[in-house]
């Protein structure tokens, strides 16, 4: 019996091989967000200690010093979470444009798999075609034979 054979089965494997590298990078991105959200969060929380500290020193025993100290924290913070804010947005274009490549790389090998499965669709069309055929020969001698007796 003939075995399949798809020509284009190293293309497939590279598309294979292409796709797991961009879900490994997709998933190095989403890492990568996720770590600087978290930094993110932090800040706020830091900023929120800060501002808790500057309303108790303003309620409290006026002691200017502190009050003075904890808005400039709470200023530099601010600075700082805006900073932070930035880099959330750029690592969120980063895991988009990681996305979109991962659609495109398995959309490319959603296609090259297709294309196999209609060639081996074919292969099967053209085995059971020979396979007609040969059983039509061995009918045709077999009615041949008992014509002639």
């Amino acid at each position: 019996m003939a075995k399949f054979f798809y020509r284009m089965q190293n293309i497939l494997d590279i598309k294979y091989k292409l796709e797991e590298s961009a879900k490994q990078e997709y998933a190095d991105a989403m890492h990568a967000l996720a770590v600087e959200e978290e930094k993110l969060e932090h800040l706020k929380q830091r900023r929120y200690g800060y501002y808790l500290d500057y309303n108790a020193s303003i309620k409290g025993k006026l002691d200017f010093v502190q009050i003075d100290e904890c808005g400039n924290a709470m200023d530099i913070m601010d600075e700082m979470i805006a900073q932070q804010i930035e880099l959330v947005r750029e690592k969120s274009k980063e895991v988009e444009r990681t996305r979109a490549k991962l659609n495109t790389v398995m959309q490319e090998r959603k296609m090259h798999e297709k294309l196999k499965e209609n060639k081996f669709e074919e292969f099967k069309q053209e085995i059971n075609a020979e396979e007609a055929k040969e059983t039509d020969q061995v009918v045709s001698y077999q009615y041949n034979k008992d014509g002639e007796e």
